[in-house]
């Protein structure tokens, strides 16, 4: 979505003659409803002061497109400036320009990575604003057809019109991002330097429909990681790291390095919520690592473990990658440091005691520090999903200073699933009545959210959407598994609607399987994957009492192994237990509902709390 645009000659009107920080910042607060703080007011007065400075050439065609404040598909970042118009052989071009009003950094040995000075501030590691550029390119490429299929080239550079050249900034350390995304600095000669690269791109201009074309492009979801994991191992970069993902990246690799260079253990946590890019950033870290360190990536859940191994036995080569992912229930007698790092995914989902019986280990997280120098554990505690789940930052911290290690946190923000709409993920946490946000509807919000009144038009809903194999109905588990030991047999059914549980043979690759999406997956084989339409099943363990919602943790199956423990504890401890099952059920339903990347379609069994979405929705009729 793009928040202003102009031509270049209407442009200069608007810097000129107008105020165009107030312009801008109205056409923001109409588009997403939402206050800038007033340094980023003034931002945009002094830069786009010096893009005006630039575009002020009478060689520079008046018709080239300006776009200020270009919010990326599918996530909450923004790209500065885009410059729109045509090349000399017609072909239409856009140029992403990363404004930056930095003056000085200091350099790092990580990769893309500058230190940057504050003053009396302590100093951030942020981006170098070249690698952001070229990210911001390469995710547009990934996201908007317009782009990807429509025939638009797109060319990025960062324009740093406060920093002097230094030898730092312009380092041979950051050349091969420099030569993707051009850096020009403060001065008449970059100034002249960038006005050329423009008009080398953009001779002619027309750029108007070039930036509507961009704006109006359709979405598509991101690369599934699962797709791409064979060739991410290989060193192949399937996935361009945006900002916060590259950075955390960075300061783990650095972490993985001081704990081999030393006699000091590491622990880094990394907290994100879904689609934030944990996963991502964590397959990414086993494929920088492996080379000349022994590495490992853990997850408890073993669905995304049979998913990504199962690319990679597709071809021969690959085979021996599966060796590279395993369980959290392994490390009971694993020696001290016997690996250099443990990429531990999910880590929410880690549980006490290992074993099929439960009775061997001590505690999964003690376990994997130790057995590492260093560990990283990405976390997200809404989606601990059973009673065992004892994966919280608190014990990651505590077996963490038993061992003398150095912590390190970090938190991704950026969301790249449910269309990346925070709103949306913030709407579920409020309409599920985990933790109250300001998020009260899902008007304005670009996530395609139905409600159905019967369950077998919400499956057939989905199953239309299932063209690329990339849709899938979930349930909560209220339903026996009965086709488990009879493949004949009907699981669940509500009404005419009779579907099986996933089946028996495909175990955790349920969500891969060809003809999967005619049976209804639970959440322990869809959690940490994703796919672009999710159908959710909400049973009777989830209902309305009035205003509020009430979770029936008996409803649940009695073989639910998520809620194995409650009977009992609900005799000796039950306010505990309610409190906890009330957790585990709203979470488990939080997770159904953000495993979608376009859109999430409900059927509640409870017609009151159907009737509940759908007004919290704003939507006026049933699907």
């Amino acid at each position: 979505m793009i928040v202003y645009q102009a031509d270049k000659k209407e442009f200069l009107v608007d810097y000129n003659d107008r105020d165009i920080e107030d312009v801008i910042y109205e056409k923001y607060r109409a588009a997403t409803d939402r206050k800038v703080a007033q340094a980023e007011i003034r931002s945009w007065r002094e830069s786009l002061g010096y893009v005006a400075r630039v575009l002020s050439d009478p060689e520079i065609a008046d018709d080239v497109g300006v776009a200020v404040e270009f919010i990326l598909p599918q996530s909450a970042k923004r790209i500065d400036v885009i410059l729109a118009g045509h090349a000399d052989d017609g072909s239409r071009r856009l140029i992403v320009v990363e404004l930056k009003q930095w003056s000085s950094v200091n350099a790092t040995d990580r990769d893309a990575i500058v230190l940057l000075r504050h003053g009396g501030r302590a100093d951030q590691m942020r981006v170098h604003p070249s690698y952001q550029a070229w990210s911001y390119t390469a995710f547009l490429e990934g996201f908007n057809e317009a782009v990807y299929d429509g025939g638009l080239q797109v060319r990025p550079c960062a324009y740093l019109h406060n920093y002097a050249a230094d030898g730092i900034i312009d380092a041979a350390h950051y050349q091969p991002y420099i030569e993707r995304a051009p850096l020009f600095l403060k001065g008449d000669d970059d100034r002249r330097r960038l006005r050329e690269f423009i008009k080398q791109h953009l001779r002619h201009g027309r750029g108007r429909q070039v930036l509507f074309d961009l704006d109006q492009g359709r979405l598509r979801p991101s690369k599934a990681l699962a797709d791409v994991v064979g060739k991410l191992l290989k060193g192949n970069e399937e996935f361009a790291l945006i900002d916060d993902q590259k950075e955390i990246f960075e300061a783990a690799k650095a972490a993985c390095r001081q704990a081999n260079a030393s006699n000091q253990p590491r622990v880094v946590i990394i907290e994100g919520g879904p689609g934030t890019g944990k996963s991502v950033v964590a397959v990414n870290l086993l494929a920088a690592l492996r080379d000349g360190l022994t590495v490992k990536y853990i997850s408890k859940n073993a669905a995304p473990r049979a998913v990504y191994s199962e690319k990679l036995i597709q071809t021969r080569e690959n085979v021996h990658l599966v060796n590279l992912f395993g369980g959290s229930g392994s490390f009971t007698e694993t020696s001290r440091d016997a690996f250099d790092v443990l990429v531990v995914d999910e880590a929410h989902r880690l549980t006490e005691k290992s074993g099929f019986y439960g009775n061997l280990g001590t505690h999964q997280v003690k376990e994997l520090i130790n057995s590492a120098k260093c560990s990283i554990f990405f976390i997200d505690e809404d989606q601990r999903v059973t009673l065992k789940d004892v994966g919280t930052k608190a014990a990651i911290r505590a077996f963490a200073a038993a061992r003398g290690a150095v912590v390190e946190e970090y938190a991704l923000t950026s969301q790249f699933r449910c269309a990346g709409s925070d709103g949306y993920l913030a709407w579920v946490d409020d309409v599920l009545q985990i933790k109250a946000t300001a998020n009260g509807s899902l008007e304005d919000i670009p996530f395609d959210f139905q409600v159905f009144d019967d369950p077998e038009e919400m499956h057939a809903a989905i199953e239309a959407k299932n063209g690329a194999n990339r849709a899938r109905v979930v349930a909560g588990y209220c339903w026996p598994w009965n086709s488990k030991k009879d493949s004949k047999q009907i699981d669940v059914v509500i009404g005419d609607y009779q579907r099986q549980w996933n089946l028996d043979q495909d175990g955790s690759l349920w969500i891969t399987a060809p003809h999967s999406v005619q049976q209804v997956g639970c959440i322990h084989t869809c959690q940490g994957l994703e796919v672009d339409y999710i159908g959710v099943i909400i049973g009777p363990d989830l209902v309305m009492d009035g205003e509020q919602l009430a979770t029936r943790p008996r409803a649940r199956d009695r073989h639910d192994k998520t809620m194995k423990g409650f009977v009992k504890m609900s005799k000796e401890q039950p306010a505990e237990a309610a409190r906890q099952a009330d957790m585990i059920i709203k979470n488990t339903y939080r997770t159904l509902m953000t495993r979608g990347m376009k859109g999430c379609y409900v059927y509640a069994t409870d017609a009151k709390l159907a009737a509940y979405l759908r007004s919290r929705s704003k939507q006026t009729q049933s699907a």
